[in-house]
């Protein structure tokens, strides 16, 4: 199996499944308990919270564990917002946030909040301008993804963050897709909080973190005593291991970036010579090292999803990253692209597994299987 769907999930790392079974065997007590093996639970999740501290560049008291980034997502936007002065009830959204971010804007401006949304141009960058229209003294914080999961295209984090800044505004940046994948320091990012998620950095399912700057205000929305009274319910300690792990086995993150960048330009290059009817969205714009959006004239997604498996390799529809496969993808659809064009995306996903020569065996077997059908839609369209 080719497995280009990193976007989606990665496959976890062997280290990582080794340091998280002497968990689940031997660490199973609550951290919580005074008991011996309660406080030995209580060490390894210090250590693990120190480790993640130490990656990412941020305090070990910001770091809050989550089941992952949506929860971690829903917690920073409705906490910052909680703990907003009653002059500030406003929150800002882009417009390609993640789909199930942007159910939370919609639950939010359905309960009376007002939420607006800054648009996007045509190569998929954030429309500043537009931000710096939107985001004024009435708005309690601005909630932004630091790279599309559809596209790749990374958004101007910095700028937003003057904005967010120069408003009184707080910023909460979903870095699912970023950390991991670019190198990434929380202490100079500019956002107050920022969510991740393991399973995007070859860690477990099920657990993420929300940083959070030491001294933002914050409401917790799930009472309890863990997490400093930030976030209750008891630690999942084998998955915060785990995550932990992955986090230290990122080593050189440019190096790897540069590496995955080069393949996915050769795997986009290739496909454009053999396959002239290629369209690559948002190439001209900075991306994510591993990510290639693209579609072959207007043939179904289905279609070449299934060509694709029946080479052995792993890919996305666009339209199925936001609404299941039966809509064009909401980000596309922001970008002006035509509903017919939109439903033929195709999303690659290179990473750490990614080698030259599961680029070459693509190149080498995929044109030849779509060649005929474009040749067919080109006499068959209208």
């Amino acid at each position: 199996m080719i497995y280009l769907d990193h976007n989606a999930t990665t496959p976890p790392a062997p280290a990582v499944v080794a340091a998280m079974l002497p968990v689940l065997s031997s660490l199973w007590a609550n951290s919580s308990s005074q008991h011996g093996p309660g406080q030995e639970a209580k060490r390894a999740l210090g250590a693990a919270r120190a480790t993640v501290a130490r990656v990412l560049g941020c305090k070990p008291v910001e770091v809050i564990f989550t089941s992952g980034a949506t929860e971690a997502n829903h917690m920073a936007v409705r906490g910052l917002l909680a703990a907003a002065a009653p002059e500030r009830q406003r929150v800002v959204f882009s417009c390609i946030e993640h789909a199930g971010h942007l159910r939370l804007a919609r639950a939010l401006a359905a309960s009376g909040v007002r939420v607006d949304f800054i648009p996007v141009l045509a190569d998929g960058t954030l429309d500043l301008p537009a931000a710096a229209a939107l985001i004024g003294p009435d708005v309690a914080l601005v909630s932004l993804m630091a790279a599309n999961n559809e596209t790749g295209v990374l958004m101007p984090v910095a700028e937003v963050a003057a904005l967010a800044q120069a408003a009184g505004a707080r910023l909460h940046v979903d870095a699912t897709q970023f950390i991991g994948k670019l190198p990434f320091v929380f202490s100079t990012c500019g956002a107050d909080a920022v969510s991740l998620s393991a399973h995007k950095l070859q860690g477990p399912k099920g657990v993420g973190a929300l940083l959070l700057r030491q001294g933002t205000p914050f409401i917790p929305q799930t009472l309890g005593s863990q997490e400093r009274g930030r976030r209750g319910g008891t630690e999942n300690l084998a998955g915060i291991v785990g995550l932990a792990a992955a986090l230290d086995l990122l080593g050189d993150v440019s190096a790897e970036a540069a590496r995955v960048a080069v393949l996915r330009d050769e795997l986009e290059a290739g496909l454009s010579r053999a396959l002239p009817a290629t369209h690559i969205w948002c190439q001209s714009v900075p991306r994510l090292p591993g990510t290639s959006y693209l579609r072959f004239g207007q043939l179904s997604v289905d279609v070449v999803l299934q060509r694709l498996e029946r080479l052995g390799v792993a890919a996305s529809s666009g339209a199925a990253c936001s609404s299941g496969g039966s809509e064009p993808s909401h980000v596309l659809t922001a970008m002006g692209v035509p509903a017919d064009e939109a439903l033929a995306a195709v999303r690659l996903s290179l990473g750490h597994t990614t080698t030259a020569e599961d680029v070459a065996c693509l190149l080498n077997a995929l044109p030849p299987l779509l060649v005929p059908l474009l040749h067919e839609e080109m006499l068959i369209a209208p």
